[in-house]
């Protein structure tokens, strides 16, 4: 079997003597995993760093097996993330994440877009942190719906009420009203209000906001121990504290 496709790298894992498995997320084929003849050599490692958008070939006998790839860099990383250790944090957080929760071999456009645009929008010079980190936030909450556990922020699972919606629940996602959520606030997560409207936030409404997503990523979604996005999200994290 084979397949070429435009791909975003999520990560690489050195294997053997000079080689790696490469992580990507491909336009049409969704996430999928290959080894790289040579990946961790001097030569190969730059066009393997997370982010960068490559053009990957795909080979194996079966579509279950490992395979291997063929990779050409078609574009690097944009250079804004290295002079920032903020963006850089968010590119890693975000690439770790979805290595840990996108299944392999399930096609998944929407997201592979959504993300390109993100990059765009991380790699703009001109944009403050709150500007990048609140649309970190609403793709989280989009992959959070895209792999079915969107959140319901839309009324208060107390009273139905819209309006005032300060909290949600985190059992079970849905919003909670600032009088209904008095009580027990303290168990609550904080919701910031620019993910349901058009306010500026914050850096602490961005911790807020990422700290939600968090909570059910790691709930729901990351079913295995998965230490790199979560230091890559701690990271992050300690930027908008």
């Amino acid at each position: 079997m084979e397949w070429t496709d435009q791909a975003i790298v999520l990560g690489a894992l050195k294997h053997g003597e000079g080689h790696a498995v490469l992580d990507v997320l491909s336009q049409t084929n969704g996430r999928a995993k290959g080894y790289v003849r040579g990946g961790s050599s001097r030569k190969q490692r730059p066009t393997l760093e997370a982010g960068n958008l490559v053009e990957v070939t795909w080979r194996g006998r079966l579509d279950e097996h490992l395979g291997t790839f063929r990779v050409e860099l078609v574009k690097s990383v944009a250079p804004e993330f290295f002079k920032s250790p903020a963006r850089l944090a968010a590119l890693s957080a975000l690439t770790s994440l979805l290595s840990g929760i996108l299944p392999e071999r399930e096609a998944c456009p929407d997201i592979y877009q959504e993300c390109l645009t993100f990059f765009t929008i991380l790699g703009d010079a001109s944009l403050a942190d709150t500007g990048w980190g609140s649309e970190l936030v609403r793709l989280e909450v989009m992959l959070l719906s895209t792999l079915g556990f969107g959140l319901d922020l839309g009324t208060c699972a107390a009273t139905g009420v819209t309006e005032n919606l300060i909290y949600v629940s985190p059992k079970t996602g849905r919003a909670v009203s600032a009088k209904s959520g008095e009580p027990y606030k303290e168990k609550l997560l904080t919701l910031p209000a620019f993910i349901t409207g058009d306010s500026n936030p914050t850096r602490e409404d961005i911790r807020a906001g990422l700290t939600l997503t968090g909570h059910f990523f790691a709930g729901h979604l990351l079913h295995h121990p998965n230490p790199p996005a979560l230091e890559a999200r701690a990271r992050l994290l300690s930027y908008f504290s």
